[in-house]
């Protein structure tokens, strides 16, 4: 997932990357000290997914950047302003959302997150799941998960060769994922072309392990199983 930030402020600039790198370790980040450096990159060919621009900067300001950005690009526009009248404004340039300076943790995890969703929505299913495990980043092909485990803050990842544990949310791994995963338990997230055979109480993957179905699932799975299987 590629992420612009440009603000002409250094400290905002900063602030924004500081909290990127805490929360989100499957980014690349790119900074613009003007709206003209990033409307050049983007004519050069560089291809943000997210935009996360502030409004009131020199020069070219950002209203006029998101305009002319968004006649070269689909992409996710942000906007950061330190006045929350200008957020009027926003949506006139076909804003997904705004955050307001000083810019909050859980705010901007918040408004990524949903970002990062719509990005993957527009793009269709993932291809690669990169992770951050033993230090490492890594790129894994989606189509070799054969099903997720919850392990606390971490969750295990099963692939057809190993097993990667790793620091992230069930939750947000279910929705990046997408619907070609089932969340049969919720310590259990399944890969429904990885499925060998199941009864009223487990699943049983290509690999042989079998993990758990929730009983109250059951119904939801058959049903979403076939309809996977008709397609």
């Amino acid at each position: 997932m590629r992420i612009a930030i440009c603000d002409d402020e250094a400290r905002g600039r900063e602030r924004i990357q500081t909290l990127l790198e805490k929360e989100f370790d499957q980014v690349q980040t790119r900074e613009f000290d003007s709206g003209t450096k990033l409307l050049a990159a983007v004519q050069e060919g560089y291809q943000p997914d997210i935009l996360l621009l502030d409004i009131a900067m020199e020069g070219m300001n950002g209203m006029e950047t998101a305009r002319q950005i968004k006649r070269l690009s689909d992409v996710i526009l942000i906007f950061v302003t330190g006045v929350k009248e200008q957020v009027f404004q926003a949506f006139d340039v076909g804003a997904f959302h705004y955050l307001v300076k000083p810019v909050e943790q859980e705010r901007l995890k918040e408004v990524l997150n949903r970002a990062m969703m719509e990005v993957q929505k527009r793009q269709g299913a993932p291809k690669f799941l990169l992770i951050k495990a033993g230090g490492v980043h890594r790129r894994i092909p989606v189509e070799d998960i054969l099903y997720v485990e919850n392990n606390g803050r971490k969750v295990i990842v099963y692939t057809r060769t190993e097993k990667l544990e790793y620091y992230e949310r069930m939750n947000h791994l279910e929705e990046v994922l997408g619907e070609g995963f089932y969340r049969c338990h919720r310590g259990y997230l399944v890969a429904l072309g990885a499925v060998s055979g199941y009864d009223n109480t487990s699943i049983t993957v290509n690999s042989g392990d079998k993990i758990y179905l929730a009983k109250q699932k059951y119904s939801e799975f058959v049903k979403l199983y076939c309809r996977f299987l008709k397609e």
